[in-house]
């Protein structure tokens, strides 16, 4: 099969290679995966960099990027054979093992391949795996959200802009916060604030009559943090995937204790197996309503997997970066 890997961390055009591997093949309770389409998310890209401190090769040969979609080509033991031929997006591809999606094969358990509807196209389902399902978790890990107000942050995000979109099917009221008029049309959402022009917190406020938010779904913890504590109810919930201005901020705590606040720190790749299979089961209930719409940039094919790196690193791109395995 083609693919692309690494064996070394640094630049993408320095270590990713484009070849031939040997096609896998589904052991025990495992799906063999035609892939037509592969997403290039910023973890797989800071993964390749050894962004991380004190990052090994966890493996001398690594096959990047976690989320994918395409058919089941066969089978391993213990699976119904009846799967052969169906369309799936694929989760956790690259997650603690080798091999990911940036081949034209993958093999991996069964339950990481999820049905696809037919409405969805293989590259939008390529944006499944990673920031669609840590905006269902991060929205609906403490409970319904209908009649609530959420702040999502950065949503023009590939997480926020996913956000926007499944709190209003969830019945809230969504607030979003982005840089530019750009932004703010590809956010979808109906009320934004500019927080390079705007106080944040004042806007919130004002645009609540003065009652603030149930829910903030937040891309920077240590940057918003004083925003958090000004605009959140009591018994009011931060989930935050991320806080890349501050990685050890200090935290608020007693601003936060007194307003009994619940502070969910999440990463999707951790999700327990009933959960995700919540997740997966309302994904595909508004995929099959057409409810959803996604942001594909183009990647080109797999042999331009370095470039698509770069755009992905470049963070100018408004969507997920997807690779097309079906040329």
């Amino acid at each position: 099969m083609k693919a692309v890997w690494y064996e070394g961390f640094g630049p993408a055009d320095d270590v990713l290679t484009f070849g031939d591997l040997p096609d896998p093949t589904p052991g025990p309770g495992e799906v063999l995966v035609r892939l037509r389409a592969s997403g290039v998310n910023p973890s797989d890209v800071k993964l390749r960099a050894g962004a991380r401190a004190g990052a090994v090769m966890a493996w001398p040969r690594i096959v990047p990027h976690s989320d994918g979609a395409g058919v089941i080509e066969a089978v391993g033991a213990g699976v119904d054979a009846a799967r052969v031929g169906e369309r799936v997006w694929i989760w956790n591809g690259q997650w603690q093992r080798p091999f990911g999606t940036a081949a034209e094969l993958i093999a991996l358990p069964s339950a990481q391949a999820v049905r696809l509807p037919d409405g969805t196209s293989f590259a939008e389902a390529a944006c499944l795996g990673i920031p669609a399902m840590t905006a269902w978790y991060a929205l609906f890990a403490d409970g319904p959200i209908a009649g609530k107000t959420v702040l999502v942050t950065g949503g023009a995000g590939t997480v926020g802009r996913y956000a926007c979109q499944m709190a209003r099917l969830g019945g809230a009221r969504v607030i979003t916060t982005v840089s530019s008029p750009e932004k703010t049309a590809h956010s979808t959402a109906e009320d934004w604030i500019n927080y390079r022009e705007t106080d944040v917190a004042a806007a919130v406020m004002d645009l609540t009559g003065g009652a603030g938010v149930d829910r903030i779904v937040e891309v920077d913890f240590a940057a918003n943090q004083q925003a958090s504590l000004a605009i959140l109810k009591p018994g009011g919930v931060v989930a935050s995937y991320a806080s890349a201005s501050k990685m050890k901020p200090e935290l608020e705590f007693y601003g936060f204790m007194f307003r009994n606040v619940t502070l969910r720190m999440l990463i999707v790749y951790q999700l327990d197996p009933e959960t995700h299979r919540r997740g997966e089961a309302q994904l595909t209930e508004w995929l099959e309503a057409g409810a959803l719409s996604h942001a594909v940039v183009p990647g080109g094919t797999l042999a331009d997997c370095a470039s698509a790196h770069r755009i992905v690193e470049a963070g100018e791109k408004l969507g997920t970066v997807v690779l097309d395995l079906s040329r």
